[in-house]
């Protein structure tokens, strides 16, 4: 069970820390049955929060949302497959504009406490697959006009950081958004290959590489509940599973050798 600071419950049965940096670990089984554990960290004075966990295949994920920005960024360190030539791992960042109402605050998020750690959590709401055609390259090191937690997140991805157009517009669009020929001197288009890396033929051929990934389990919402005086007051969390597939330029397709 899960709830906020402002539930009655909540004050009889816990003992509230205030802390800037708040951290769950969340046990969740995926769809192939197997449990994995899902740190989520809440930052309230960047206004960010975390989540990161380990697949069973060993790739590493971590999914950023900056709420100042809009920013989502998914970051994914792949190892290497030794066996084929690949003696070390690989990391792609993708980066999007999200919606503030898709996750719950930092805020809230902080002042979520669990009274079973051990417990395994199981989504209420499976949300559709979405899908994101990555045509853009981001210029990393120039990366802050999008959001300043790029830079950091991806510095092992400094030629495999992507975004899309359609991102880049909801960008300059915001209030107090960022400057669009700012904007645009930090990202590129993309190449555009012939063929997906499980057409392309050869192992050195650039291909369009796809990777989907799932989140299991995060707080996409608030529950409120009514009072007897009719208040209305937050109860608890509604909670979410959502996978993305990202579609992406690669130089070759050695560094795809999962989309076969």
């Amino acid at each position: 069970m899960f709830t906020n600071d402002s539930t009655p419950l909540l004050q009889l049965v816990l003992f509230l820390v205030v802390s800037v940096n708040t951290q769950l670990l969340i046990n969740v089984k995926n769809q192939g049955g197997d449990v994995l554990q899902e740190t989520i960290t809440a930052n309230v004075t960047d206004d960010t929060v975390t989540l990161e966990f380990q697949r069973s295949d060993g790739t590493l994920i971590t999914q950023l949302i900056d709420f100042r920005a809009e920013v989502q960024i998914l970051k994914a360190l792949v190892l290497g497959e030794e066996e084929r030539g690949q003696s070390q791992y690989q990391v792609m960042c993708f980066v999007c504009h999200v919606n503030k109402d898709e996750f719950i605050s930092s805020d809230a998020m902080s002042k979520l406490r669990q009274k079973n750690p051990g417990t395994l959590r199981t989504p209420e709401i499976e949300k559709e697959k979405e899908l994101y055609d990555m045509n853009m390259l981001v210029e990393v090191s120039r990366s802050a006009a999008i959001s300043r937690h790029i830079a950091s997140l991806c510095a092992e991805a400094s030629d495999a950081t992507y975004t899309r157009t359609v991102d880049v517009e909801s960008w300059v669009t915001l209030p107090g958004g960022p400057d669009r020929r700012r904007l645009l001197d930090v990202v590129r288009e993309a190449p555009n290959p012939a063929s997906t890396c499980r057409e392309a033929k050869g192992m050195w051929s650039p291909c369009t590489c796809r990777l989907e990934t799932c989140i299991g389990w995060y707080p996409c919402g608030l529950k409120y509940c009514r009072a007897k005086d009719g208040a209305s007051y937050r109860c608890g969390i509604r909670t979410c599973r959502k996978c993305h597939r990202y579609s992406y330029y690669v130089r070759q397709k050695q560094l795809c050798l999962w989309d076969e």
